[in-house]
């Protein structure tokens, strides 16, 4: 993976955008607690490179849905730098969600929505249920316990792109998960980022068959009894 590419888009190609988001990331930040990280590098290292790094593994005009979005990571760096995508961004917090449409509104950006319900409510509407081509996610929850969340949304053949830190432990411990809930995992992607930033893992895992009926079982039980 070129990093130097990736930090070109956001220090040239698209600096203006980016420098805009994070100015509103910061400000918004106060009211909302959005985030931990409030400088501008570390803004555009541990959010910005860290976000757009996976985007090779979204296809073409892509219908994506994320879950949790909070600051809207991985998605509107993603969408800055890939207009041909389409997403729909999932955050249970009402205030998170308000930053988030202001984000939307900001920008003009076509083809995103924002959707004030909890992932587990998601999962079981058959207007979501296994429609998206992609689910995304980034610092949620474990990845036994972000499967039962994310993969009843994805179509079969669709993916799930799962953003961490060094994961392997986490990886083995949702091997279980991953089968139940009908995926198999696709590829691993190891990455450092630039000035000592840290190692970050992308789990791609594949669609293979449906997810039971069961998933997600809701009331607490992904995080409680996880798979």
């Amino acid at each position: 993976m070129d990093i130097n590419f990736y930090l070109n888009l956001i220090e040239r190609e698209k600096k203006e955008t980016f420098d805009k988001f994070s100015k509103m990331l910061i400000e918004y930040n106060k009211k909302y607690n959005l985030t931990s990280i409030c400088d501008e590098n570390g803004i555009k290292i541990k959010h910005f490179l860290d976000s757009i790094i996976g985007e090779k593994f979204f296809a073409k005009g892509a219908n994506v849905i994320e879950i949790g979005s909070g600051g809207g990571f991985p998605s509107i760096p993603l969408k800055i730098i890939r207009d041909d995508l389409k997403f729909t961004l999932v955050e249970s917090t009402g205030k998170k969600c308000e930053y988030l449409k202001a984000v939307v509104d900001n920008f003009n950006f076509d083809c995103v929505q924002v959707l004030n319900i909890r992932a587990e409510d998601g999962g079981k509407n058959v207007i979501h249920r296994e429609k998206y081509d992609a689910v995304c996610a980034r610092a949620v929850a474990r990845l036994n316990t972000l499967c039962e969340y994310c993969m009843p949304f994805i179509k079969v053949g669709g993916r799930f792109i799962a953003y961490k830190g060094d994961a392997k432990e986490e990886i083995e411990e949702a091997k279980n998960a991953i089968k139940v809930l009908g995926g198999k995992i696709l590829c691993v992607e190891e990455i450092e980022l630039p000035f000592e930033a840290g190692k970050r893992n992308i789990i791609v895992i594949e669609k293979i068959k449906n997810t039971p009926s069961l998933y997600p079982r809701g009331n607490g039980k992904e995080r409680k009894k996880p798979l």
